[in-house]
């Protein structure tokens, strides 16, 4: 309670200063050799007319001054970008169905034109910014094509087990293509579908005496099927709602056939996941998730502009982890638990606030990261950002893969409902406790990713092409970084609570990657959270359950730290090397778009950057050390 009425005060302190605020411009980055094309945030000077105050008291800017923004941002590529991205987007549309023969057509199609179109502009010509775009644009291509053959690949593997999918995406095709139905022999195919899967039911369920093939199938094998086919159910059933009623003549025809085929589908699946996948019914499902193995891990890390290979980033993440356990050792001796910092970890997790007041703990907690960022003058915070965030609650059914608050324009805030066994409740409280929250509010909202997303929107904004979470995510873990480097956490329990996320961070890459690579299982990745981060039981499922469920890349969880050491690095390289002051430092990372982080060293250095430029920058021999200097 002494730590939230400090906040308080900080907020207050942050609200009064807020008065006599003006807008303020980026400081404007001077690389060596490079002029800055940052613009202005907002104007330096303004109608009164354009100032209201906010709920807090403080005036805000609006309306930036329009003459600073008349230049065109962006490179000669600005064109071609974002023609290529309304082209791809427009394709995703009218093929949207993940693993059909036509989308694998159509785009691999694309993605060739394109990789033409590019060869065939004068690289030699473009501007520095342009050359910086064409490489991106080249980089995001090569990625599509990659992962387009990885799909095709899975879809290979799963054959057997899907027999009749391409019959279902031919169906929705030519639907897509305006042919006109034929009721009687889309009837057949119905027919053909519900006999085909109900027939590969029955050999899972009773295999005849002597078939072991039902025993070999996996199941990572059985859950990706019973996905694949819950979004194929789906799309059958959209097939036919558009034309059942509307048709008379094809209800007439397909009515019965349809329903044994939907029947079918929602029989095979179910028998996928509860007798190969062990799913019982009333039971959350098990964790089994899709690794992608060791060539696509490795083709991953290529396209995210990182010269290592996946066992060299599990050792720079455990440097990491092993430095986390020893400063939390410290944290424990000054909090009286000498080095069981387990169990001070334990008393961190008692500090949860009642039901009710996380909302204004969290808010507390942003207006005081707020509050050290303008003192130190780190960044420029454009007012219009700072006034329009607000907090919204995570429902209890997110809670199990969301166990922790999300950001962004909105601050999704996630603990206890009164629907929630006690047991959940619990975990929620402890897991969402002032101390851990002190060190990842601002992650969420200020300077992270609400901030981040409002620059993207505003500056280089068809740089959103080549977004990738090692600058969001990586990005927004790089200020925890330097929060802690620059003692934002002065008591023990608050460094205990910032260590908890770093080792978090750090055993993420760890857990993941021996997952993709077909190391670890689900459950050894949650025992490895609980047992070397603290994890609660529960966070740690929820935790490895949305690594794994497929909602997220397979390098989304090595990005969190790994990206935050590459900016970590960068900073180390030109701030503390005297190149830039740090609001210039963060100002340009935040005018110039999303990219890969070597990306952002190349454009801020001026570095040579040809046509075929690859990855080649090895950031973690020149990182500080991790508590700073």
């Amino acid at each position: 309670m002494r730590r939230l009425a400090a906040t308080r005060l900080l907020a207050a302190s942050l609200i009064a200063t807020s008065a006599t605020v003006t807008a303020q411009a980026p400081a404007q980055p001077q690389a060596p050799t490079q002029a800055t094309t940052a613009a202005p945030v907002a104007a330096s000077t303004r109608s009164a007319s354009q100032v209201t105050k906010n709920v807090q008291g403080r005036p805000t800017v609006y309306a930036p001054d329009a003459t600073l923004l008349i230049a065109e941002r962006g490179s000669e590529m600005r064109g071609v970008v974002e023609r290529y991205t309304a082209d791809h987007g427009v394709l995703n549309r009218r093929y949207p169905q993940q693993y059909s023969a036509a989308q694998r057509e159509v785009f691999s199609k694309f993605y060739d034109a394109w990789t033409t179109q590019l060869k065939a502009i004068d690289f030699n010509k473009l501007s520095f910014d342009a050359k910086a775009d064409h490489v991106l644009l080249r980089n995001t291509i090569e990625e599509s094509q990659d992962e387009l053959q990885r799909d095709a690949k899975v879809y290979a593997d799963l054959a057997a087990l899907l027999p009749f999918g391409d019959s279902i995406f031919a169906l929705e095709d030519a639907r897509r293509r305006m042919e006109t139905v034929d009721g009687a022999r889309v009837a057949r195919t119905l027919t053909f579908i519900g006999t085909n899967v109900n027939a590969l039911r029955t050999k899972i369920e009773t295999p005849p005496k002597g078939d072991s093939s039902a025993a070999k199938i996996s199941k990572v094998t059985a859950y990706r099927a019973a996905e694949v086919t819950a979004s194929m159910r789906s799309l059958l059933r959209a097939w036919y709602q558009f034309y059942n009623g509307y048709d008379p003549l094809f209800s007439w025809w397909t009515g019965a056939p349809y329903r044994t085929a939907d029947s079918a589908l929602t029989n095979y699946q179910r028998v996928l996941r509860e007798k190969i996948v062990g799913w019982k019914r009333g039971d959350d499902e098990p964790i089994v998730g899709l690794p992608i193995g060791r060539v696509a891990v490795e083709t991953s890390i290529k396209h995210e502009m990182m010269p290592y290979s996946p066992e060299e980033l599990i050792a720079i993440a455990q440097k990491e982890l092993d430095w986390g356990e020893s400063e939390m050792k410290k944290a424990s001796r000054e909090m009286g638990f000498g080095d069981d910092w387990k169990a001070a970890l334990e008393k961190v997790k008692q500090t949860y606030v009642p039901p009710g007041d996380q909302v204004n703990m969290v808010k507390d907690l942003e207006f005081e990261a707020v509050a050290w960022i303008k003192a130190h003058d780190m960044v420029t915070i454009p007012p219009l950002a700072q006034d329009v965030w607000r907090i919204e609650m995570i429902p209890p059914e997110r809670q199990k893969v969301s166990p922790f608050f999300l950001g962004g324009e909105v601050l999704q805030v996630s603990y206890p409902t009164d629907s929630m066994s006690e047991d959940d409740k619990m975990m929620s409280m402890r897991g969402n406790n002032p101390h851990f929250s002190h060190a990842t509010v601002f992650h969420e909202m200020i300077p992270g990713h609400h901030m981040q997303g409002f620059m993207n929107a505003r500056y280089y904004p068809y740089r959103r092409e080549f977004a990738t979470p090692f600058w969001s995510e990586g990005g927004a873990f790089y200020w925890e970084t330097i929060l802690w480097d620059n003692g934002f956490h002065a008591k023990p329990e608050d460094r205990a609570g910032a260590l908890f996320w770093r080792m978090h961070r750090a055993a993420r890459i760890i857990f993941s990657l021996n997952f993709h690579l077909g190391n670890w299982t689900p459950q050894q990745c949650i025992d490895f959270l609980v047992d070397r981060v603290g994890h609660e039981r529960a966070n740690a499922t929820a935790e490895v359950r949305r690594s794994f469920n497929g909602s997220y890349g397979p390098l989304y969880q090595v990005s969190y730290m790994m990206g935050g050491l590459q900016f970590r690095a960068l900073h180390h390289e030109v701030v503390d090397g005297g190149k830039l002051t740090n609001r210039q430092f963060h100002d340009f990372i935040y005018t110039h778009g999303s990219m890969p982080v070597e990306m952002v060293r190349v454009l801020m250095l001026k570095q040579p950057l040809p046509r075929d430029f690859s990855t080649q920058w090895k950031f973690a021999a020149t990182l500080p050390p991790p508590g700073g200097k």
